[in-house]
C-alpha cells in the first residue's frame, strides 16, 4: 500500500476517491511524560516506541484502506489526544484512492506491492 503525505502522486493517475481511513493504537501515556521535559532529552528507547506506535497507526489505517478497495492513501496525517490520564491516542488518518501508473510498465514500488495487504498484529 502506498501511503504518502502529499496531496497527489507524481507518475500516477488517481482513478477514484474511495474517502476517509483512520488508524488508531492506544499508548500509556506516563512513558513519555514522566521526567521528559523536551524531545530532545527523549531516550533511543523512547524513540523508538514512539515511532512503533505511529508505524501502527499507519499500518492500520493501510489495512483499512486496503481493506476498502484502494490501492494508496493521499494527505497522510497524524494527530494524538489524551483519552485518560494514562492513556494516550495516536491516529493516522488520510484520503484513501485508487490509483495507477500515468504509463504502463513504470517501475517502482507500487507496482512491486501492488495487491500486498500490510500486515498488522490482528490479522496478519
Amino acid at each position: 500500500m502506498l501511503v504518502v503525505t502529499m496531496g497527489d502522486l507524481p507518475g500516477y493517475r488517481i482513478l477514484a476517491i474511495i474517502g476517509e481511513v483512520v488508524g488508531v493504537t492506544a499508548r500509556g501515556q506516563n512513558r513519555f511524560a514522566e521526567g521528559v521535559p523536551t524531545n530532545d532529552n527523549l531516550s533511543a528507547v523512547d524513540e523508538r516506541h514512539l515511532i512503533a506506535a505511529r508505524r501502527e497507526a499507519v499500518e492500520r489505517m493501510a489495512a483499512h484502506a486496503h481493506d476498502a478497495g484502494a490501492t494508496a492513501v493521499v494527505s497522510m496525517r497524524f494527530t494524538e489526544r489524551t483519552i485518560s490520564p494514562d492513556w494516550v491516542e495516536i491516529c493516522a488518518y488520510g484520503t484513501a484512492v485508487v490509483a495507477a501508473p500515468q504509463r504502463a510498465g513504470i517501475p517502482g514500488r507500487f507496482q512491486a506491492l501492488q495487491g500486498r495487504r500490510t500486515p498488522t498484529k490482528a490479522g496478519q
